[in-house]
């Protein structure tokens, strides 16, 4: 069954109960997909689905942070439950170390070298985390990855390393994703290859 007609299968299934929130919340998520494929003249897949949900989720928490930086809980509570009801339907979030490990592998597959490569890490990781983990957070981490650590950083990345400790052990050391700490581990490892080229050159 796809997507699509789990969701039509569902608003029945909530009216016939009478959870009208249930029911009004999925109906709201069944016309935004049918508007989508109204303007482009096409049936939507289940990917194509699954970023418009993504984009009904994304709306209802900052319409959270929005009601209780206005002290309105009970608007909140509501947004919070049809965030709920809309993320039955998306694909398990990513756990915080997975999302490291897939920014990790993202810059590796892309070949990234500076911050001006995010766009090519995020074109990456997109179609990869769509659903499964909010874009500013995957933003942020990859920046994180990107970015250029302080000298005094660098020095404490490599003493650690040195010291045997593990990615996560000098990640939490470090306060950096474990992705950040595996591309900068890797960036080292690259430029002491090309010392020693030289070298021996």
């Amino acid at each position: 069954m796809s997507l699509r007609d789990r969701l039509k299968a569902d608003v029945s299934a909530a009216m016939r109960s009478g959870e009208s929130l249930r029911r009004d919340v999925l109906r709201m998520a069944q016309n935004a997909v049918d508007l989508a494929e109204k303007r482009d003249r096409r049936p939507y897949t289940d990917d194509e689905v699954v970023g418009i949900l993504t984009r009904e989720v994304k709306t209802r928490r900052e319409s959270v942070e929005a009601f209780r930086a206005g002290g309105r809980e009970d608007l909140a509570a509501k947004e919070q439950a049809e965030i709920e009801i809309i993320s039955a339907f998306l694909p398990t979030p990513l756990t915080p170390a997975e999302l490291d490990a897939l920014v990790a592998q993202a810059v590796a597959e892309t070949g990234a070298g500076s911050p001006r490569d995010l766009g090519k890490v995020m074109g990456w990781l997109s179609p990869r985390t769509r659903g499964r983990a909010d874009g500013k957070q995957v933003s942020g981490l990859v920046n994180e990855a990107l970015a250029d650590l302080p000298k005094q950083q660098r020095l404490s990345l490599a003493l650690y390393y040195l010291e045997g400790l593990s990615v996560a052990e000098t990640a939490a050391a470090l306060e950096l994703s474990e992705g950040a700490v595996k591309y900068h581990l890797h960036q080292g490892r690259e430029r002491l290859r090309g010392l020693i080229g030289e070298g021996g050159a």
